[in-house]
């Protein structure tokens, strides 16, 4: 049975002839029935909604041409990769302020009836700030874990066409399609669509793709979660910034935090790495949690094929005094 509210919203949009409630309302109502494994009834209300009449000044019924642009048979499935969420917000080291603020934006959406019973909805557009290698994606899978949802993660190369207006309309199918289940869309290095509109060497071409995404994320309904991720906030159009309700900063980490990430890291795989994860965490500062990883994971690769007389104690100083002498660390600059 469909929820209370949204069969009133349906009646009440219907009766007012708001047509884009009203479409909103029965986008929500697929994502319910998908998420309760009720596709065929899912699939029957989709089918409908394609075949609705759309405002002349938005996209036809999903997969057909617009404005007279075909999309040369790209599947809605090309534009995206999707993942399982494995990785837990437990997992990640964060910024206090960031794990309050990721955790109060999870409660809104487990407690969203309440909130539309005072016709509230849940924030669902994030937007994750900083150096590489430094959680923006993990968070995004974490994010997308406590929901229990999917992630979709946007492939540019299905999405960004060669033709002009192709951009813009594979954009609009790809949401178009994710607003017809829960899920999280994860836009990682978000400027490559989102790039600002002023400046004076893009071409006209790149101004239609920030206004197609401008529109359809003012569309996107609650249950769909976006989140963009971006090494270069600069490079954002300012308007697309705005449309994100919570931003984020993930700055590299300090040492304490490079000590939590060993002291877990040990915990994970059941071995002391034979050094105080304090002392890595003071040798190594200045790494993202991604180099952390990626050395944790070349000592435990060294110890299993040393078994049995591996000395995992002397396999880290011989990778920490290899990772001393990469030029990263020689120069003194990151």
């Amino acid at each position: 049975m469909a929820r209370a509210d949204l069969i009133t919203d349906l009646v009440a949009s219907g009766m007012a002839g708001d047509r884009l409630r009203f479409r909103r309302t029965v986008e929500a109502l697929i994502a319910e029935e998908n998420a309760k494994k009720h596709t065929v009834l899912a699939n029957r209300l989709g089918e409908l909604l394609k075949a609705s009449p759309r405002d002349p000044q938005t996209s036809g019924p999903l997969g057909s041409p617009v404005n007279g642009i075909q999309t040369l048979g790209a599947r809605v499935s090309e534009f995206y990769s999707e993942k399982i969420p494995e990785r837990t917000l437990d997992d990640l080291v964060l910024p206090t302020t960031v794990a309050e603020i990721i955790r109060q934006v999870v409660a809104e959406h487990h407690r969203v009836d309440l909130l539309r019973s005072y016709s509230l909805e849940p924030r669902n557009r994030l937007l994750f700030v900083g150096p590489p290698g430094n959680g923006k994606t993990s968070l995004a899978e974490a994010v997308a874990e406590a929901l229990i949802v999917p992630l979709l993660q946007v492939r540019y190369d299905g999405i960004v066409g060669a033709y002009l207006g192709e951009t813009a309309v594979r954009l609009r199918r790809l949401l178009e399609s994710a607003k017809q289940r829960k899920c999280v869309l994860f836009f990682d290095e978000v400027e490559t669509l989102a790039k600002e509109r002023g400046d004076a060497h893009d071409t006209g071409e790149i101004k239609r793709v920030v206004s197609s995404l401008l529109l359809q994320i003012d569309d996107l309904p609650s249950h769909v979660v976006v989140i963009g991720a971006t090494n270069h906030p600069e490079l954002l159009d300012r308007a697309v910034w705005r449309r994100f309700q919570v931003r984020v900063e993930l700055p590299l980490p300090t040492q304490g935090q490079l000590a939590d990430w060993f002291s877990r890291f040990e915990n994970r795989v059941k071995q002391p790495l034979g050094i105080s994860p304090e002392s890595l965490a003071t040798q190594l500062r200045g790494i993202n949690f991604a180099e952390a990883e990626e050395f944790a994971i070349s000592v435990m690769r060294q110890y299993v094929l040393g078994l049995p007389e591996s000395n995992i104690g002397a396999i880290v100083e011989s990778t920490l005094k290899t990772w001393k002498t990469r030029s990263v660390y020689g120069s003194g600059k990151r």
